[in-house]
């Protein structure tokens, strides 16, 4: 029953989705301009942080942040500046960094996303939510460990992207916030692996069940087959956290 609730609840959410967004900018550590989409209903409401995977931008989350707000979060997606394109929308971040000739690795995009903390936390005096896709879900569960303003993390696909600066199995000792991963089924055992180390009642591993799902966020997409599944482990996940 509980399912079928849950379900019905998404699709209104899609349903309802025509809040529109705005473009903000905010500085990071370096001084570089940083570009983000703005999805705000009450700027008293705790944010949920939309950080997309490699090659992607602020694009990957035009629907998936919309769903979110009808759960009374806002939303804030941004352009890291290791990135490109993604559902038509450039990644204005990344070339911003290009035109400063500063630092643009996949690491480097750390100082963007505690920008993004600093800016939404500054907004609404709440802990913030990240929600990291691929690279982006290794980053946010690293910074989010020591980091007052972080409540949870969730992460889509996280893997050992930084295998030359840190190893994200051996950071997650010791974590201490609720953790949501979601991969495909065929990340699973890894993604298990990858967080053995953090207390069981801290975190969530979920894989689909009725399909082998996709990596990253883009899971969340209306047109992957078995997105539903998706929202409804995220949905709840995110109802327990209030």
């Amino acid at each position: 029953m509980l399912k079928h609730r849950a379900i019905s609840i998404i699709l209104i959410f899609w349903a309802l989705a025509t809040v529109a967004q705005d473009k903000i900018a905010f500085k990071a550590s370096d001084n570089l301009d940083v570009v983000a989409h703005l999805y705000e209903i009450d700027p008293s409401y705790p944010y949920i942080i939309l950080l997309h995977q490699e090659n992607y931008s602020k694009g990957e989350f035009k629907e998936i942040a919309i769903s979110l707000l009808k759960l009374k979060y806002n939303c804030l997606a941004v352009d890291l500046r290791y990135g490109e394109i993604v559902n038509s929308i450039p990644n204005e971040t990344a070339l911003n960094a290009k035109e400063a000739n500063v630092l643009r690795s996949m690491y480097d995009a750390q100082i963007d996303i505690e920008a993004a903390i600093n800016y939404a936390y500054n907004v609404s005096n709440q802990e913030v939510i990240l929600l990291g896709s691929s690279f982006s879900g290794t980053l946010a569960i690293k910074i989010a460990k020591d980091n007052p303003k972080v409540k949870a993390v969730i992460a889509y696909s996280p893997g050992e992207f930084f295998r030359n600066k840190f190893l994200i199995h051996d950071e997650m000792e010791g974590f201490d916030k609720p953790l949501y991963i979601a991969g495909s089924q065929l990340e699973y055992p890894y993604l298990t692996r990858l967080t053995e180390l953090v207390a069981k009642d801290k975190i969530i591993v979920f894989q689909p069940q009725n399909s082998g799902g996709k990596h990253g966020a883009k899971a969340l997409w209306k047109s992957d087959d078995v997105s539903k599944e998706y929202w409804l482990s995220l949905l709840m996940f995110i109802n327990n956290l209030r």
